[in-house]
C-alpha cells in the first residue's frame, strides 16, 4: 500500500502545511482589500490642474466633489443680518407716565390754590406761590414750566382749572397712545397743541397755559428693542443655507478668464497643485474596508468550502480579481476611445457565472453586488459623481441573470444557455437606460450598444467556459459539472466497483439514493451525496470476496479465518479506497467521504466472535473499531447512516414500514450515542428529518407486491 501513493512533491508539502492556517484567510482578504483599493484610487483623487489667475481655462471645469464655500457662507451671513433694520417697540409705560406727570403738576398746583383759599391771614404773593409750587416739582419738570403758565393756572377759576387740567391730561394721553418716534416728537407735540387749541371753552390764557404743561409731557415713546432686533437677526443668519460647489458643478467654462472667486472654487475642490486633500484617501480606505467587512461576513456564514477552505478562498479572491481588472480595462477604454457603448461590452456576468458553478449561488449574488459597487466607481470617469450607477446597475443585472439561469440546472451545457438569457437582459437594460437619460441615437449608434450587449454575454459564456476546468483542477474545486461527470458510470473507478465488486456497486446505488434524498431535506449538497456513495466503499475492490455483498455462492472466507485477521481485513477498505481515490486524483470531498463514513464505530461481529472463541483473555473494544476520524461533515454522516442502513434493511425478512422505521432509528441512536455525530454538527431535528427521509425512500424501494399465480395454478 504504501509503494502506491504518490510521491508528494516539496511545494506541495509546503503549501498543505500552511494553506490551512487561520492567519492565510487575513493575507487574502488583506492583499484582496489593497487590490481594491489601488484600482479604485484613480477613479476617486481628484485629478490636479494647473490653473493661473487671469488666464483663460484650457477646458470645462466641473467640481469632483461636494464641499462648503465657507467665505461666500458667512459672506451672505453677513448680508441677512445686515438688511434686518433695528427693530422699535411702542413703550406703553411711557403714557401711563406722562399722564401721571401732568396730574401731579395739576394737584402739586391745586394744593397751592387750596392752601391760599383756607388761609386768613394776607394772601402771599404769587411769586411766592409759583416758588412754592416749584419747590414741590422736579427740577427737570420747572426747567420746561413756564411761570406764566403757572402764574396763569394759579390765578383761573376753579372751573377753567379743573377744565384745564382734563383737556391737558386727555391731550397727552390721546397722543402718547400712538407711537411717537424721535423723529416726530416736533409734529407730535404739534398736533397736541392744535388739539388744546380746538378747547373753546377755556381762556385763551389758559390754552396756552397747559399747552406748556402738554409740551413738556409729550416725549418720543418708541424705543429699540435689543431682544428682538437680535432675535430676528440671528432667524436672517440661520436662515442662510451654506453655500456648496456641488458635486458636477461646472466652475470655469473652456476659453474663460479664472477669476480669484473661481480660483479659490478650484482650490477648495483640490483641484489646484498646491492642495493636498487628504478625505478622499480616508474615504477609499473606509469604502473598502465597508466591502472587505461584508464580503469577509458573507463568505464566514455561507455555510460553503470557502468558509473553511483556504485554497477555495484564494480561488474565490483570484476569481473576483480578474473580473475587477476586465471591469477597469473596459472602463479605461470608454474613457480613451470614443465608440458608443464600449463600456457595456464589460463580461462581468462571467465572474457571477464561475462563482455559481464553482461555490454556491448565494455566494454569486453577494459578489455580483459588490462587482456592481466597484463598476460603478470604475466607470465615473464621465460621471459628475463618485458612483456611475447606470454602469452599476447594467453589471448587477446581467451577473443576477447568469445566475438565475445556471442554478437552474446541474448541466455544463447550460452555459451557453445562461449567456443568452445574459444578453437579452443586457439589451433590455441598456435600451431602458438610453430612454430614461432621453438619448436620441441613430439606428448605427444603437447598432453599437446592442452589440456591446451581445459582447459582454458571448465573452461572459465563453470565460466561464473556458476557465472552469483550470480552476476546478488547479483547486480542486467539485463544482456541480465535475459530479455529473463523476456520476457517470463509465468513469473508470466505477467500471472497477461494477466488474470487480457488483454487490458493492448496488449496494452504492442504494446509499446514494438514500443520501441524496436526506441531504436535499436538510438543504445540503445532495449530488455530492450520491456521488460520493458511489464511492465511499472503492476499497472493497482489493479484496472484494471478503464482503458479505459479493459473495454470491455463500462461500464466506470469514469462516476460514480468525476474527483478528477479519478485522483487519474489514476495517482496511475505507483507507484503501481513499488510497484509491488519492491515485487517481479524486476530489478531496470525494475522499474524506471513503475515509470517514465509518468513522470510529465498533465491528461488533467480530468483535462478539472473538470474545466467544477465546473467553478466558480480554479482548480490547478498541482492537475492533475503525481508526476513524469521524466524520467531519453533514454529507459524510448523512452517508455513513445510509450505509448502515440499507445494509441492515437488506437483512431483513418481510420488511414493513414500521419494522424499517424502527431499525432506522436504532441504528441512528446507536451512531449518536457512540459519538459518531461528535465533529459534524448534526442536530437532533435533523436527525429526525434524515430518518423520515430514508424511511421514505426505503418504504418506496421495498414495498410489498403481489404474487403472480403459476401457469399450472
Amino acid at each position: 500500500m504504501e509503494e502506491d501513493k504518490p510521491k508528494v512533491s516539496a511545494p506541495k508539502k509546503w503549501w498543505r502545511k500552511i494553506k490551512q492556517q487561520p492567519y492565510i484567510r487575513t493575507v487574502i482578504y488583506t492583499i484582496l482589500g489593497l487590490i481594491m483599493y489601488g484600482m479604485m484610487l484613480d477613479n476617486i483623487i481628484p485629478e490636479q490642474l494647473e490653473v493661473n489667475l487671469s488666464e483663460p481655462a484650457e477646458q470645462d471645469i466641473r467640481a469632483p466633489m461636494t464641499v462648503e464655500n465657507r467665505v461666500a457662507t458667512e459672506q451672505r451671513r453677513t448680508e441677512a443680518v445686515g438688511a434686518v433694520e433695528s427693530q422699535m417697540k411702542h413703550n406703553r409705560q411711557y403714557e401711563e407716565d406722562r399722564v401721571q406727570q401732568v396730574n401731579d403738576i395739576f394737584t402739586v398746583i391745586r394744593l397751592e390754590r387750596e392752601q391760599e383759599a383756607d388761609e386768613e391771614e394776607e394772601a402771599p404773593s404769587i411769586s411766592d406761590q409759583i416758588e412754592n409750587v416749584r419747590s414741590d416739582l422736579s427740577s427737570s419738570t420747572n426747567a420746561d414750566l413756564s411761570d406764566e403758565a403757572l402764574e396763569v393756572l394759579l390765578a383761573t377759576s376753579d372751573y377753567q382749572f379743573q377744565a384745564a387740567q382734563e383737556a391737558a391730561v386727555n391731550t397727552v394721553h390721546e397722543t402718547m397712545s400712538e407711537p411717537i418716534k424721535v423723529g416726530d416728537l416736533q409734529e407730535a407735540k404739534q398736533n397736541a397743541e392744535n388739539q388744546i387749541a380746538e378747547v373753546t371753552s377755556l381762556s385763551p390764557d389758559v390754552r396756552e397755559a397747559i399747552s406748556n404743561v402738554v409740551d413738556l409731557a409729550i416725549v418720543f415713546n418708541v424705543t429699540y428693542d435689543a431682544e428682538t432686533t437680535q432675535r430676528l437677526r440671528q432667524e436672517a443668519a440661520d436662515s442662510i443655507d451654506p453655500v456648496l460647489i456641488r458635486e458636477g458643478e461646472l466652475i470655469v467654462k473652456a476659453g474663460d478668464l479664472v477669476t480669484y472667486e473661481m480660483y479659490e472654487q478650484l482650490r477648495l475642490v483640490g483641484l489646484l497643485d498646491e492642495a493636498t486633500v487628504v478625505f478622499p484617501y480616508i474615504g477609499l480606505a473606509l469604502f473598502v474596508f465597508i466591502l472587505i467587512g461584508m464580503l469577509v461576513y458573507f463568505l464566514n456564514d455561507s455555510h460553503t468550502t470557502v468558509a473553511t477552505n483556504n485554497s477555495h478562498l484564494l480561488m474565490f479572491s483570484i476569481v473576483f480579481v480578474v473580473i475587477l481588472v476586465l471591469m477597469k480595462l473596459y472602463s479605461y477604454l470608454e474613457s480613451l476611445i470614443s465608440l458608443p457603448g464600449i463600456g457595456f461590452a464589460v463580461p462581468a456576468a462571467a465572474g457571477a457565472m464561475l462563482l455559481t458553478l464553482l461555490l454556491h449561488p448565494k455566494i454569486a449574488i453577494v459578489t455580483s453586488f459588490l462587482f456592481a459597487i466597484i463598476g460603478s466607481v470604475f466607470y465615473n470617469h464621465d460621471s459628475s459623481s463618485t458612483f456611475a450607477f447606470m454602469y452599476g446597475f447594467y453589471i448587477l443585472v446581467g451577473s443576477l441573470t447568469g445566475i438565475y439561469f445556471l442554478k437552474q440546472s446541474n448541466k455544463a451545457t447550460r452555459i451557453l444557455k445562461a449567456g443568452f438569457f445574459v444578453l437579452c437582459a443586457n439589451s433590455l437594460t441598456v435600451l431602458s437606460i438610453l430612454l430614461m437619460k432621453s438619448i436620441y441615437l441613430n439606428w448605427v449608434e444603437l447598432s453599437f450598444y446592442f452589440l456591446a450587449a451581445f459582447l459582454a454575454a458571448f465573452v461572459a459564456s465563453v470565460l466561464t467556459i473556458g476557465l472552469l476546468p483550470f480552476i476546478e483542477t488547479g483547486f480542486g474545486i467539485l463544482s456541480t459539472a465535475r459530479l455529473i461527470e463523476l456520476s457517470s458510470p463509465n468513469h473508470p473507478l466505477l467500471r472497477k466497483i461494477l466488474t470487480e465488486a457488483p454487490g458493492t456497486y448496488h449496494h452504492s446505488v442504494v446509499v446514494g439514493n438514500l443520501a441524496e434524498a436526506a441531504c436535499e431535506t436538510l438543504g445540503e449538497n445532495g449530488l455530492l451525496a450520491r456521488v460520493g456513495a458511489y464511492y465511499h466503499d472503492l476499497g472493497k475492490t482489493r479484496r472484494p470476496r471478503f464482503f458479505i455483498e459479493n459473495q454470491l455462492k455463500g462461500d464466506n472466507p470469514h469462516d476460514k479465518i480468525s476474527p483478528q485477521l477479519s478485522k483487519t481485513i474489514i476495517i482496511s477498505h475505507p483507507y484503501d479506497g481513499a488510497d484509491l481515490l488519492r491515485q487517481h486524483k479524486m476530489p478531496r470531498e470525494i475522499i474524506d467521504i471513503a475515509e470517514q463514513h465509518h468513522g470510529t464505530s465498533l465491528l461488533k461481529f467480530f468483535y462478539y466472535k472473538a470474545k466467544q472463541d477465546d473467553e478466558k483473555q480480554h479482548v480490547p473494544e478498541s482492537q475492533f473499531r475503525y481508526p476513524g476520524p469521524k466524520p467531519q461533515t453533514k454529507v459524510t454522516s448523512i452517508i455513513s447512516i445510509a450505509d448502515s442502513v440499507e445494509a441492515a434493511v437488506r437483512s431483513m425478512q418481510k420488511p414493513t414500514p414500521d419494522k424499517v422505521e424502527q431499525l432506522v432509528d436504532k441504528i441512528i441512536k446507536d451512531k449518536l450515542e457512540d459519538g459518531q455525530f461528535d465533529e459534524s454538527d448534526l442536530t437532533l431535528k435533523e436527525l429526525n428529518q434524515i430518518k423520515l427521509s430514508m424511511c421514505e425512500t426505503l418504504n418506496g424501494t421495498f414495498h410489498q407486491r403481489i404474487e403472480y399465480p403459476d401457469d399450472d395454478d
